[in-house]
């Protein structure tokens, strides 16, 4: 039998990551096996994973070093940052540099790196539209990952790089979903008019990920956009109306409105939502659903995530 080629997978525990682990470790005959990175070996997490067969190994996107040691001997990796556990932007390139550096140092055949656009293309910094953050972003976790991209050009690394859309697990972990009005009624508020906004199961981002891994060298060089669906906000109100059992109703605000939340990150989210409804044709134009059914047949779309993961939607 073949050895088989091992990807090594940053963030293994997290969303991404995990998807991309178990999609490797539900297809034992598909060539690749798991090597997931994680701070910290000794989590349930990590614990679940090595109980399923994957190879968990200590690696920190905070320590070029240890990342070199992570990737060693693998075939290819799967890079990605954490804005939302930090909201710097700098911090996010340094730890995409660390990675594309450690992907350098093991002669790594295949990254993919997990990123987005630049949105001052369509809304340059002097645009005020939407306010500029920090003095240099418009979306600031789109634009550190897109400044991030040039790191894997440079030094050769031979990268997919893959932009996801909306993980619909934000309704259950990120504070995004319907909450009661004081009527009493579900309300979904996103500032995104009757724009469709692109979607995704997590899962799915991993086992998309997968597909690339297997299709080889035909995606390296290429940046490829994945989705599951593109809806409106009033499309997802009604499947999960329809799921819930209850009334939900799609609440668009002004983006300013939505900026004006208060919550860790809301500007950010304010600027992001707005450019994703402010350049709908551009933004979901970039995530084929065809493409990433092509990549992942068993790709899933919102009502088929509902019917698994509604009961775990908070309804506060």
């Amino acid at each position: 039998m073949a050895e088989r080629k091992i990807i090594a997978v940053v963030g293994a525990t997290g969303a991404q990551g995990g998807g991309l682990v178990r999609a490797i470790l539900n297809s034992p005959g598909g060539g690749f096996a798991a090597r997931a990175i994680t701070r910290d070996v000794t989590s349930d997490k990590a614990k679940e994973l090595a109980n399923l067969g994957a190879e968990v190994v200590a690696g920190d996107v905070d320590d070029v070093e240890s990342l070199k040691r992570a990737f060693h001997g693998a075939y290819g990796a799967y890079c990605v940052t954490f804005f939302w556990a930090h909201f710097s932007p700098e911090r996010e390139k340094a730890n995409a540099i660390a990675m594309a550096q450690a992907a350098k140092a093991a002669g790594i055949q295949h990254a993919i790196w997990s990123t987005f656009e630049d949105t001052r293309k369509l809304v340059p910094l002097s645009d005020n539209r939407m306010p500029t953050l920090m003095g240099k972003y418009k979306v600031a976790h789109f634009d550190a990952k897109n400044e991030a991209n040039q790191a894997f050009t440079e030094l050769g690394v031979p990268t997919t790089f893959l932009l996801t859309s909306f993980y619909w697990e934000n309704l259950i972990y990120f504070g995004a979903g319907p909450k009661k009005g004081p009527d009493g009624t579900l309300a979904l508020t996103y500032p995104m008019g009757d724009k469709k906004l692109p979607g995704i199961a997590s899962e799915d981002i991993g086992r998309c990920a997968y597909g690339i891994f297997r299709k080889g060298r035909d995606y390296i060089g290429k940046t490829v956009g994945i989705a599951g669906e593109h809806l409106t906000g009033a499309q997802m109100a009604t499947a999960l109306t329809k799921a819930l059992k209850q009334e939900v109703r799609y609440n668009d605000v002004p983006a300013d409105t939505y900026r004006a939340f208060g919550f860790p990150g809301a500007e950010d989210m304010g600027n992001m939502f707005q450019y994703k409804r402010d350049f709908e044709k551009e933004y979901c134009g970039a995530r084929d659903v065809a493409v990433s059914r092509s990549l992942n047949p068993a790709l899933q779309t919102f009502d088929t995530w509902l019917k698994s993961n509604a009961s775990r939607i908070p309804l506060e």
